[in-house]
C-alpha cells in the first residue's frame, strides 16, 4: 500500500516544521523545505539566518526542539546510524585529525561505512590524485594549507558514495583549478540522483550550480525558487539583498572610505 501525501518523504532531503532554539532566541522558526534526488538547492541567508543550524540539524550533530528531517528516507532522530550513512559532510571549517595523514583519513572514514582496505585505498588514492594532493597522500596533514585540508575532506564526503551531500561552503581555500572541477563534480553528482544541499556566500557560483535557490531570513524561509523565477531584479545578489534587506556593498565601501 502505497504512503499518503502526508507521510510521503523525499529520498533526498526532505525537512518539516524545523525549529531550533538557543534559551529564549528562535534561530530556525517552523522552516520545511526539500530537495529531491538529482537536484541541487542552495540555501542562502545572512549571518543569523539560522543557515548554521539547520545545516547543524540536517547531518545529525545538532537535536532541533521541534519538527523531521529524512535522509534518503531515513529518519534523522529514529534511524540516526542510516541517515548518517547516506551522507557526503563537506563542512565551511576542515576538521581533520592532525597526526593522520589524507590516506590515512580516508581509511578510517571507509571503515566506517564498511569498505574494504584495498577498494579505500584504490579509490581513495585515485580522487586525491585527481584533486592533485596525491603525491602528499601519506604526509601528516598538520602543515596542509586550509585548501588542501578542503580537499582532504571532499574526498572523504565523496569516497562512500552517498545518496545525499550537504556542502557548506564547499570551495572556500580551493584555488580555480579545483573550484572549477568541484562546479563540474556537482553536475555529474546531480545527473546520478544525489540530491545536493549547498551553502555559501559566493552567489557567482551559486546562480551556475543551483537548480533551486531558497533564502532564509530571521530563521524562516522568505523565497524559494528557480534562479529564473527569482529574477526580476538584474542580478542573484540584487534580489538577495532585497529579500534580506542587506546593506549594497559598493555604497557601504564608499561610506567606509568617506570616514
Amino acid at each position: 500500500m502505497s504512503s499518503s501525501p502526508e507521510t510521503q518523504v523525499s529520498q533526498g532531503i526532505d525537512v518539516r516544521d524545523l525549529t531550533v532554539r538557543y534559551g529564549d532566541d528562535t534561530a530556525v522558526d517552523g522552516l520545511s523545505f526539500e530537495v529531491a534526488a538529482g537536484e541541487v538547492l542552495a540555501l542562502l541567508g545572512p549571518n543569523g539566518s539560522g543557515k548554521s543550524s539547520t545545516v547543524r540539524c540536517v547531518v545529525g550533530i545538532q537535536t532541533p526542539q521541534h519538527g523531521t528531517i529524512h535522509i534518503a528516507g531515513h529518519d534523522v532522530a529514529r534511524q540516526a546510524q542510516q541517515a548518517k550513512a547516506a551522507i557526503g559532510y563537506v563542512p565551511e571549517q576542515a576538521s581533520l585529525y592532525e597526526a593522520l595523514t589524507p590516506m590515512e583519513t580516508l581509511l578510517l572514514k571507509g571503515r566506517l561505512h564498511g569498505i574494504g582496505d584495498d577498494a579505500i585505498e584504490a579509490r581513495g588514492g585515485h580522487m586525491l590524485d585527481v584533486l592533485g594532493i596525491g603525491d602528499r597522500a601519506h604526509e601528516p596533514v598538520t602543515a596542509f594549507s586550509k585548501g588542501m585540508r578542503q580537499k582532504v575532506v571532499l574526498a572523504a564526503a565523496l569516497l562512500p558514495d552517498p545518496q545525499v551531500l550537504v556542502l557548506d561552503e564547499p570551495l572556500a581555500g580551493l584555488d580555480a583549478e579545483t573550484t572549477q572541477l568541484a562546479k563540474e563534480l556537482l553536475a555529474l553528482e546531480t545527473s546520478r540522483g544525489r540530491a545536493i544541499l549547498y551553502c555559501s556566500h559566493l552567489l557567482d557560483i551559486v546562480e551556475k550550480v543551483a537548480d533551486r535557490i531558497a533564502i532564509l531570513t530571521a530563521g524562516r524561509l522568505v523565497t524559494v525558487g528557480s534562479l529564473e523565477e527569482l529574477l526580476d531584479q538584474p542580478s542573484l545578489e540584487a534580489v538577495f539583498r532585497h529579500i534580506t534587506d542587506a546593506v549594497d556593498p559598493a555604497t557601504q565601501a564608499r561610506r567606509l572610505l568617506e570616514g
